[in-house]
């Protein structure tokens, strides 16, 4: 710096100086004064506002899509296009840790590095072009980071992983070297080179603007989620009911009322509170309901079922389930229209059940509770058509056409002697026999060879007779 700039600026400090005020102690007491209002502001806010919080995090609830919070969305987007780059891939730490640590390092280092001498803006073209091009990039990114950045079956990018990797990287890259290379020519060119690298940080920014707002108008839809999510009260009671006939008939029975547990190894005589019972409904809201099938009540014998517990059981599966419970024997609860009460089809006259349509449906809701991997049921296994006719100690328990099958028999309160073991079978289901109109559904499907598919059954099925 030249002498003479030295001195003009020091007689301009002297000026402003006498003009203003000093930063001890006045400049120190505004700062404090208005820090201590925002702080009383944020107080009473937080007091009487305050923030929505969210569930406790459950790191088994595979339904979750973790995201950042949107002021750190930009960063999220460009670890996400940065894994992109051929030869690299994606090296987390460079993305999310080095490259902004050196950026915040820069914004330290800067005023100590600064050698400029003029304030005014027109003359500090590169220091305001360069942030420019970096709010607005942070900007695009923020706006492309809900498009997801996808390859093709041969492992290239996609048309709009293109455009986003050209806003979001390629771009902005250009333009910090336009930038900084257009800088020594300044002393040359003066208003000219400062010109210049205006309308590069303005080509830049436009661009980068201009291309976000084509990724998000051309992005394809996103893939509809596989975990099913149940929208309405109707819908939340069928999924619950499936989910109860799994994890729950066996203890509890199907319609809640067992008082004594029977058949289940370990807790075989145990005195339970039927579930269905208006002391357990009047009693407990839905929130305890549901920490009890997530946690488990360990005194009693049962186990947790949350995941996050080591159950098999989302958050989203058990409000389900306490759903299901409330509304089916609340009496209190108002059942929704679009509710199904059961999800067994009833038979028409003449019609032959078939396992696709009415025998499945029906195993699930009383037997698939017991009869599944993992239980103390004689390897009889009934969660599909090929398990039901060949698993089991005592396979075959069902024969085409044998009303004597074994079976038949245990649905119908006969206890039968195990001829391999001489133990005791008991009748099933143990807790309470099924519906008589259950009990004929399943014999008629077994005395017409038990038919697969609905083609099969009503190929077997009586014809309708015509008026």
């Amino acid at each position: 710096m030249k002498e003479e700039q030295k001195q003009t600026i020091h007689e301009k400090y002297q000026r402003a100086l006498q003009k203003g005020e000093r930063f001890w102690p006045d400049s120190i007491y505004k700062d404090l004064v208005v820090s201590f209002g925002i702080f009383i502001v944020l107080v009473l806010m937080a007091a009487f506002v305050g923030v929505p919080g969210e569930p406790k995090a459950d790191p088994s609830d595979s339904s979750y899509v973790p995201k950042p919070e949107w002021y750190f969305l930009f960063l999220f987007k460009f670890l996400a296009l940065y894994g992109q780059i051929p030869g690299i891939g994606k090296i987390e730490w460079i993305a999310t840790a080095l490259i902004p640590g050196l950026a915040l390092l820069l914004l330290f280092v800067l005023p100590l590095t600064d050698k400029n001498p003029f304030r005014h803006y027109t003359r500090r073209t590169l220091a305001l072009t360069v942030m420019g091009v970096f709010v607005v990039s942070v900007i695009a990114l923020t706006m492309i980071a809900n498009v997801p950045t996808a390859t093709d079956e041969n492992g290239r990018m996609t048309l709009s992983t293109w455009l986003q990797f050209l806003a979001g990287l390629i771009l902005p890259g250009l333009a910090y070297l336009v930038l900084i290379a257009l800088t020594p020519l300044a002393r040359k060119w003066g208003v000219a080179a400062r010109k210049a690298q205006v309308w590069s940080a303005t080509v830049a920014s436009v661009g980068m603007l201009a291309l976000g707002l084509v990724v998000m108008l051309t992005a394809p839809p996103a893939a509809a989620s596989e975990v099913e999510v149940a929208g309405t009260v109707g819908e939340k009671m069928s999924l619950g009911m499936d989910l109860y006939s799994v994890y729950c008939t066996e203890c509890h029975g199907v319609d809640g009322d067992v008082t004594v547990i029977t058949g289940v190894e370990g807790l075989e005589g145990k005195v339970v509170s039927p579930i269905s019972s208006s002391d357990v409904m009047y009693t407990l809201t839905d929130e305890t309901l549901a920490n009890i099938i997530a946690y488990g009540q360990q005194g009693l014998g049962m186990p947790p079922f949350g995941r996050a517990y080591g159950g098999e059981l989302s958050p989203s599966e058990i409000d389900y389930i306490v759903t299901y419970i409330r509304y089916t024997w609340d009496d209190r609860a108002e059942i929704p229209a679009d509710a199904v009460l059961t999800s067994i089809p009833e038979l028409a006259e003449g019609e032959v059940p078939s396992y696709e349509i009415h025998i499945s449906a029906l195993v699930k809701r009383y037997c698939v509770s017991c009869h599944r991997a993992g239980k103390d049921n004689n390897n009889y296994l009934m969660t599909s058509y090929d398990e039901m006719l060949t698993t089991g100690d005592n396979s075959p328990v069902m024969v085409a056409g044998d009303a004597e099958s074994l079976n038949l028999v245990l649905i119908n309160g006969t206890e039968v002697t195990d001829p391999k073991t001489g133990n005791v079978i008991r009748a099933m289901p143990p807790n309470k026999l099924l519906d008589q109109k259950y009990i004929d559904m399943l014999t008629l499907w077994v005395l017409n060879g038990m038919p697969n598919t609905a083609v099969e059954a009503q190929a077997l099925s009586a014809p309708t007779p015509t008026p």
